[in-house]
């Protein structure tokens, strides 16, 4: 049984090197293996310290035909699907964005105008720090919360009624 290598980075060059070669070799080996078991196209690039020149499995040309095929695939793919410029992305990001903080403007004015009724409720005294455009907002706010509840109780005696 073998022992169990520890991965990590060869300090020793010359045995780097060896074990560089053994290993490139066992994995050319598998990829020529599963593409004649399995009839598939299977290539393999390799950049090292030890050749200036990437090096290639099975041949340039092989390897460039299933790169270009790899290629087409995707072009394929995302031919089907919108594609997007830079620009277009970013407008469409920026749109989202803009809309998004309208929505959330409108939250927080709501929540605001909730908690100065809580608060005008909670504290008599309250009411007299605030303005007239604050105080005239309040008014339009409990007029329609008014209105919203005389419509409910006009709904509920309908169906009580039939």
């Amino acid at each position: 049984m073998k022992k169990k290598l520890k991965l990590a980075f060869m300090v020793n060059e010359s045995a780097r090197k060896i074990t560089y070669n053994k290993r490139k070799k066992s994995l050319n080996k598998s990829m020529a293996e599963i593409t004649t078991l399995c009839g598939i196209d299977a290539c393999g690039i390799i950049y090292s310290e030890f050749h200036s020149e990437p090096e290639v499995w099975p041949s340039p040309s092989e390897v460039q035909r299933i790169i270009n095929k790899f290629k087409n695939h995707f072009e394929f793919e995302q031919g089907n699907k919108k594609k997007l410029s830079h620009e277009t992305y970013l407008t469409q990001r920026v749109t989202k964005s803009k809309v998004q903080l309208v929505k959330l403007e409108k939250n927080n004015l709501e929540m605001q105008k909730s908690l100065t009724l809580y608060q005008c409720l909670l504290q008599e005294s309250f009411i007299k720090t605030l303005n007239s455009d604050v105080l005239n907002v309040i008014a339009c706010e409990i007029n329609g919360k008014l209105e919203e509840i005389a419509s409910k109780a006009n709904e509920l005696d309908t169906n009580a009624t039939r």
